[in-house]
């Protein structure tokens, strides 16, 4: 998690604890439990290589199978040699704007003493306040991402108004201070299919999984999460229909009785 430079790390680190259902993946890349057997992720964090066990609760659960949305594809190897001879990363924003950028892993055995996330169906997250959390690489606003995402860090957490939340995508823009909220951050390398919470009918609700951010082809002069950089999150109302069709039922756990009110934490 990319924070801002003005406030200390300490404040956004956060237990494990805080949030009981958050999947650790192999080497890297995170997914969150919503239904006792099934985690959602990001498609791009199980493609590519092999996933046999997800962490839940400081518990590696084996994995049965991985489910990719059909609409998940990966650019093609032409399409970055272009953007990378040419300069011009706008292709390569276009195709993953058009991505279906989400995964369902199904776990051998159900996870039992863990209460699933409840996952937020309405769609009016434009506007409100989100927390998002991992353990990937980390940095300030300033200099943005300077530590190794492929080393798995301390958990952290972080708000961030939701910029617009259209069709696929909640995205999230990491302004400065003084207009950034208090723990304002940007999710980094590493913490992909982080979930992203939207507090409703006093519950925490899973309104996104974290994805990707806008292509920079510049590498050797680039720190992901600057200040003013754009970040997108899958949007899982969009992706509510998928999820129930996928695991077979509406996911309503008992702890769900209370009324979806929408209401957004103060900032």
């Amino acid at each position: 998690m990319i924070i801002r430079h003005d406030v200390p790390d300490a404040d956004y680190r956060v237990d494990r604890s805080a949030f009981p259902v958050l999947a650790d993946l192999p080497y890297v890349g995170h997914g969150v439990l919503i239904a006792e057997r099934w985690v959602v992720t990001a498609a791009h964090a199980v493609t590519g290589r092999p996933v046999e066990w997800a962490d839940i609760d400081d518990t590696p659960r084996p994995v049965a199978e991985v489910i990719v949305h059909p609409g998940y594809k990966q650019a093609p190897a032409e399409l970055w040699s272009k953007a990378l001879s040419s300069g011009d990363a706008a292709p390569l924003d276009a195709f993953a704007a058009e991505i279906d950028d989400i995964a369902l892993i199904r776990l051998v055995e159900p996870v039992s003493g863990v209460a699933p996330a409840l996952l937020y169906r309405r769609t009016d997250e434009q506007g409100r306040i989100a927390e998002v959390l991992g353990r990937g690489a980390t940095g300030t606003g300033v200099e943005g991402q300077t530590t190794d995402a492929l080393r798995r860090g301390e958990l952290r957490r972080a708000h961030q108004r939701v910029t617009s939340a259209d069709g696929r995508w909640l995205v999230f823009r990491f302004d400065p201070p003084p207009q950034a909220v208090p723990l304002a951050g940007q999710p980094s390398d590493g913490d992909s299919g982080g979930p992203v919470l939207i507090e409703s009918g006093g519950h925490r609700r899973l309104a996104g999984i974290v994805s990707h951010k806008t292509t920079v082809i510049d590498l050797a002069n680039y720190h992901p999460g600057t200040y003013g950089s754009l970040s997108y999150q899958t949007r899982i109302s969009s992706y509510v229909a998928w999820i129930d069709a996928v695991i077979g039922t509406t996911i309503r756990p008992a702890s769900s009785s209370a009324p979806d009110t929408g209401t957004m934490p103060a900032p």
